[in-house]
């Protein structure tokens, strides 16, 4: 674990180095993970994106932003945020996950990376968190469109042209070992459960939902 050239690739020194530790830490290794950081930072990124996507945009409407936000928070950019820092090298991780593969899996960096996110913004304030995206990730140009399989996007896209609100995700189980988990998530408009999916990842279940709800919002 390489903390100095870590803290230099992302162009800021941690008062509390102990908050990046825990943010590379998987939950493999035991209680004290990355999973709490990773719910804040989730949050932070979204705020983040969204003051940037607001302010770049002036003119543009609620659904341009929110289908454009998706596009810079999706697993796919933050991955791809983590791999240019190097961040999988860096990881905490118990035998099995690494041999497994988990320092190069999608959903691990992703997972990693908003939790480096709160903790910026838990040493350094929310100035620093945005600071950091606005320097980290790419350009909107950069980023690929969604692909047809992106059930979220396109959920949220049907749904809205039907005037209704945005749909809510909630995890429903989540089972197996660390570096094996199964997570079951649901997807609700307007209160009520309207699909329900399985994946290795939350990201992953949630589109599984956002599929199996799609077939019964198009009837």
């Amino acid at each position: 674990m390489d903390l100095k050239a870590l803290q230099e690739a992302l162009g800021y020194r941690f008062q509390d180095v102990g908050l990046l530790k825990r943010a590379l830490t998987h939950p493999s290794c035991g209680s004290d993970n990355n999973q709490r950081l990773e719910f804040l930072g989730d949050a932070v990124l979204q705020l983040s994106m969204s003051d940037m996507v607001y302010a770049a945009h002036p003119d543009m409407e609620e659904g341009g932003m929110t289908f454009l936000r998706a596009r810079m928070v999706r697993e796919e950019t933050l991955s791809a945020v983590a791999q240019k820092l190097n961040v999988g090298k860096n990881l905490r991780m118990d035998h099995g996950c690494e041999m497994g593969g988990g320092r190069t899996r999608p959903a691990v960096l992703a997972d990693a990376m908003e939790a480096i996110l709160a903790a910026v913004y838990l040493d350094g304030g929310f100035s620093e968190a945005v600071r950091l995206v606005r320097t980290l990730w790419p350009k909107e140009s950069e980023v690929a469109l969604p692909p047809v399989t992106d059930n979220k996007t396109r959920l949220q896209e049907l749904l809205q042209a039907k005037g209704l609100p945005a749909p809510e995700y909630q995890m429903i189980a989540e089972e197996g070992p660390p570096h094996l988990r199964v997570f079951t998530m649901a997807v609700y408009s307007q209160g009520e459960e309207i699909g329900r999916g399985v994946g290795n990842s939350k990201k992953k279940a949630e589109q599984a939902a956002a599929g199996m709800a799609l077939e019964g919002v198009k009837e």
